[in-house]
């Protein structure tokens, strides 16, 4: 969160508006709330008297009459009786017309209960129309006295009005924005009745203070109130201004608005800005069956730690979702909301995390298709059997045992996962890695004579480390030992295949390396469809002779576009290695995850390869999507390069392409799918696989 330091922000005797609860958008009605303010409505009567150059102003609730003269008619002097009304007279010609005024109403009654509402309706003739000061002057600005005539809507020369309409004109002035006061004055002259409209406009606009904003940007401040500077502060304008600062917080989903408004004398703007600060934030832990609050497992600071809402910061709301987001990420909560409620001291808040534990781990079983197993009785299916606990020591660390087991190929591993360091602030995780496995080694080295199968054995052990380096990227460095070699089906040891080429890079049976791994990984939104990029390098270090020294670099990148209801994704993908490394660690080309339509590594056998792919899938029905798609793949020439060339051995053609069509099922074991291929040598094949594509 940005923090501003540069914009004074303090409180005074112009009130704009107070601070507004329960509003989910900041709205300031200025008009409504300047009764408690420096300006004055006041509303006037107008009526003819038969003194010239009188004045007549009037104010609430006052019934005036004057006593009449002897030998006057009564029925001709005027009355004068209004609410909001009052009597003033500038010039009295004779002694004798100061005791001559007689105000009666025409029912005969001198009471002014039902005064209002009659003479509100009672029209006057007005001969002349003028604006001016509150001294009754000219004013200096002719464009302001332009702005306030351009108000008045009803108010014109050789017009009747009623007081009403005065009125209605008075607050059209007063809403125009440039003028704190407007008093209606009438002045009886030889011409007739001279309404003046007396204002007092707002002060010129010198300078700007605020007071409690802390993250509200100065440049957003200087930039909302760079034009008026040195101009009549228009209050239309600033209401303007004030909107567009809550609608700042508002789109941040930040808790913060303008709680008032002054104008000071030197035309000094005085903003105060009510943040909400969080005080305090505390984890709850609640039942899964009764929602009651109970005792968790997990350590509080494991949770805490998660989040980017601090202590002292303005409460976002956005904040808040991406924080329950992130704990859910975790993969131990099953449920997590934010409750924020009003601390004691008052403008800060105080946020419970109500948090849901999932049951920390236990026994699982299952299977999958394994695509680099294409002949046997059940080719490529997989039974697996795994123990995890989700959080060991109550510290979200992962503990995964796991045992997969098919025809051909069986993997024993054992992972342990701590996702973030403790006193690390990058948020580094760390894994350790044991592994045992077992693998087809026809993706190299296939086409061997029946009952005459090979398979790649590996013993692997390492350590990982990942960190997030900036939105959407994240990066991981590595040390792994691993011993490699190849078995026939009885499980003796081979450094040759059938057709002679070797099958380690030593010589012996078994080939020592240990890698230095660097990965840098680009996720878009994390669905299918989105951008993906993966840069992935291993060096081998010979630290000692016999291990291998060789550089792998491989990539792969995927975009998608949705046209109408459809979705094109493309993809490439390519590498390659240089060094001493083991055959068959070759890339494979050809297969369900590379070039459709060619058995898996038919197409070549490289040091280098390159593959792209295009697809369009649309939706048929329900979770059914179809799918046309084209895959290109090639080894760059680079097969012969590879120790004993086990591609040319083959006979691998290096390059080929596929297309065909297919369909895919979303199913709680992901997306099954089933295609239908044709290669560029005539030959179909069905595929079949679990996920999407590498």
């Amino acid at each position: 969160m940005i923090k501003n330091d540069d914009v004074s922000f303090t409180s005074s005797a112009l009130k704009i508006a107070p601070f507004l609860h329960h509003q989910t958008k900041p709205s300031l009605p200025f008009f409504s709330q300047l009764v408690q303010t420096k300006l004055t409505f006041l509303d006037s009567l107008l009526t003819r008297t038969r003194f010239p150059n009188s004045s007549l102003l009037c104010s609430a609730s006052l019934s005036l009459t004057r006593p009449s003269s002897p030998g006057s008619d009564p029925k001709s002097l005027p009355i004068l009786c209004s609410a909001s009304l009052s009597l003033s007279q500038s010039q009295l010609r004779d002694s004798t017309q100061n005791d001559s005024v007689v105000a009666q109403q025409k029912s005969g009654g001198a009471s002014g209960v039902h005064g209002p509402s009659r003479y509100d309706e009672e029209r006057v003739l007005i001969s002349e129309v003028l604006v001016r000061n509150k001294d009754g002057e000219e004013l200096e600005r002719k464009d302001l006295e332009a702005e306030a005539l351009a108000a008045l809507k009803a108010c014109r020369a050789n017009s009747a009005l009623t007081v009403r309409e005065v009125q209605e004109d008075v607050h059209r002035v007063i809403s125009s924005g440039y003028f704190c006061s407007c008093m209606p004055v009438a002045v009886d002259t030889r011409d007739g009745i001279r309404l003046v409209f007396q204002v007092e406009p707002n002060q010129e606009f010198h300078g700007l203070v605020c007071e409690g904003a802390s993250v509200l940007p100065t440049k957003f401040l200087q930039d909302a109130f760079r034009g008026g500077y040195g101009k009549v502060v228009n209050i239309k304008q600033l209401d303007e201004v004030i909107s567009s600062i809550n609608s700042w917080y508002m789109e941040r989903g930040l808790f913060g608005m303008v709680s008032n408004a002054e104008i000071l004398s030197g035309g000094i703007i005085r903003l105060q800005i009510a943040e909400a600060e969080v005080n305090d934030i505390s984890i709850r832990f609640l039942d899964r069956k009764t929602g009651e609050p109970t005792k968790g497992k997990t350590k509080p600071e494991t949770i805490l730690r998660q989040l980017t809402t601090k202590k002292g910061q303005v409460y976002s709301m956005l904040q808040g979702k991406r924080d329950v987001d992130t704990v859910l990420t975790m993969g131990i909560m099953e449920d997590v909301s934010f409750i924020p409620q009003p601390a004691e001291d008052t403008g800060k808040v105080d946020l419970i995390m109500n948090v849901v534990e999932r049951p920390n781990g236990g026994f699982s079983a299952g299977g999958g298709i394994s695509s680099g197993t294409t002949s046997g009785s059940l080719p490529g299916l997989i039974g697996s059997f795994a123990y995890s606990h989700r959080n060991v020591f109550g510290r979200n660390q992962k503990l995964n045992i796991s045992l997969e087991r098919g025809q051909i190929d069986s993997i024993f591993r054992i992972n342990y996962t701590d996702p973030w360091i403790e006193g690390d602030d990058k948020r580094t995780s760390r894994t350790i890695m044991v592994q045992n496995s077992r693998t087809p080694g026809n993706l190299v080295h296939g086409n061997q004579p029946v009952n005459n199968s090979l398979t790649i054995g590996r013993v692997a052990a390492g350590i990982e480390f990942n960190r997030p380096l900036r939105p959407k990227w994240s990066g991981t460095v590595g040390l792994i030992f691993q011993h490699a070699g190849a078995r026939d089906e009885k499980g003796d040891p081979k450094i040759k295949d059938h057709y002679n080429s070797p099958l380690t890079a030593s010589g012996k049976n078994h080939d020592d390396m240990l890698l230095a791994k660097f990965e840098s990984v680009y996720t878009g939104s994390g669905d299918h469809g989105s951008s993906m990029f993966v840069f992935n390098m291993e060096q081998g270090l010979p630290l000692w002779s016999e291990w291998l020294f060789f550089n792998r670099v491989n990539t792969r990148a995927r975009k998608g576009v949705e046209i109408g209801p459809a979705l094109c994704l493309l993809s490439l993908s390519g590498g390659h290695v240089m060094g001493n490394f083991s055959p068959h660690e070759a890339f494979a080309i050809g297969g369900t995850n590379s070039v459709r339509g060619y058995e898996e590594g038919a197409v070549g056998s490289g040091r280098s390869y390159a593959v792209g792919s295009g697809e369009i899938s649309f939706p048929v029905l329900g979770p059914v999507e179809g799918v046309f798609f084209a895959d290109y793949g090639t080894d760059l020439g680079s097969g012969s390069t590879v120790p004993g060339d086990p591609a040319g051995a083959r006979l691998k053609p290096g390059s080929g392409y596929g297309y065909g069509f297919g369909i895919r099922v979303d199913s709680p074991l992901g997306p099954l799918r089933l295609e239908y291929a044709f290669n560029d040598r005539h030959t179909k094949r069905f595929h079949f696989g679990v996920g999407h594509r590498n």
